[in-house]
């Protein structure tokens, strides 16, 4: 059946009308299906990956690599989920931007550019980068939940907020929104 919003009620979790290839900061959640505790475990305060975590930590790390507009900043592969900020620079190729500043990054406000620099794509590709290669294991289960969760951050206390929360993460996991025994 096609999707239609009237009868299947779902509704975009996006900020409408934004433009997520704007240059910026922007904290990234993705889960694993039933959050399913894939990529290892939290011993005494400290996230040991497991196999699978290794490939989605390793896949994270090649981000900027296949995506040059994108640096990384803090993140942290959990056992069922992982959380990062993610800033989109910008791209050169496509225009100036006017920067400032915002705790050390360089934030950039651009205009808008191919669907291909935004945050969806960027996840997409990630997602299924993570995939081909847990894939390879004969893993034979779906690896993520359908979506993610973003948040852009729009100053310094913000940044700061969400920077102490992913770095302290594993050390309160049993207090994490995602803790599943």
């Amino acid at each position: 059946m096609k999707y239609n919003p009237l009868i299947h009620n779902r509704r975009s979790i996006r900020l409408k009308g934004y433009d997520y290839s704007q240059a910026g900061a922007y904290f990234i959640t993705i889960c694993t299906n039933q959050r399913q505790p894939l990529f290892g475990e939290i011993i005494n305060g400290e996230m040991i990956l497991s196999e699978i975590g290794q490939i989605a930590y390793n896949e994270w790390l090649k981000t900027p690599e296949i995506r040059p507009y994108v640096s990384l900043d803090v993140f942290v592969i959990m056992p069922n989920h992982m959380h990062g900020i993610i800033l989109i620079n910008d791209d050169p190729t496509t225009s100036k931007g006017v920067s400032h500043t915002l705790q050390g990054i360089d934030v950039f406000t651009s205009p808008l550019r191919s669907p291909s620099h935004n945050i969806g794509a960027i996840v997409r590709g990630y997602k299924s980068a993570v995939t081909k290669q847990i894939n390879l294991l004969d893993y034979g289960d779906t690896v993520w939940h359908r979506n993610y969760h973003e948040h852009i951050i729009r100053n310094e206390p913000s940044y700061l907020r969400i920077s102490d929360y992913i770095i302290n993460n594993p050390s309160k996991w049993i207090e994490d929104t995602f803790y599943i025994k």
